[in-house]
């Protein structure tokens, strides 16, 4: 006899009965319906997070790590917007990283600076930065100022110990 669609069934012991949790003591799952007496793991929400070993230092933070991450090469910009630099003033209209630190539009440490298109630019600046946006850098020159893309030393690789 060949098997049709009408005539077909699931594979012995692949179809398995739903566990019936709660559903009183001859459902063979009733009063604590599997989690046991008390503790942790019998409460509602009452779950572990993966790797976690009892406050033990997990297995995943004990072994080293050993590889190539592409993430320590990663250059991280000072963003700076149009609407920022049209505000501030600078000396000799020169905005660079060091007027930009001066005037409070960029702090903290960054691998560079990048000027941002949003907002408008009426002033005529000359912009010497590591990254600029094409729209950012097509206002400016509309604006009358002129950009300078001065390059950054590329970043090292942190020496694994």
């Amino acid at each position: 006899m060949s098997i049709r669609l009408h005539n077909s069934k699931p594979r012995p012991g692949s179809r398995h009965r739903v566990k019936r949790l709660g559903c009183g003591e001859s459902s063979g799952h009733g009063k604590t319906s599997g989690k046991g007496h008390k503790g942790q793991k019998a409460r509602s929400g009452g779950s572990i997070r993966l790797g976690f070993e009892g406050g033990q230092m997990p297995l995943i933070r004990r072994i080293p790590k050993r590889g190539f991450n592409n993430a320590s090469f990663h250059i991280n910009y000072a963003p700076v917007n149009l609407s920022s630099l049209e505000k501030a003033t600078f000396a000799n209209d020169l905005v660079d990283e060091a007027s930009l630190r001066a005037s409070g539009l960029v702090n903290g440490n960054w691998d560079g600076i990048k000027v941002l298109a949003t907002g408008d630019i009426t002033k005529k600046l000359t912009v010497k930065v590591n990254a600029i946006s094409a729209a950012a850098k097509e206002k400016i020159e509309k604006a009358g100022g002129t950009v300078e893309i001065v390059p950054k030393a590329p970043k090292k690789a942190p020496v694994a110990a």
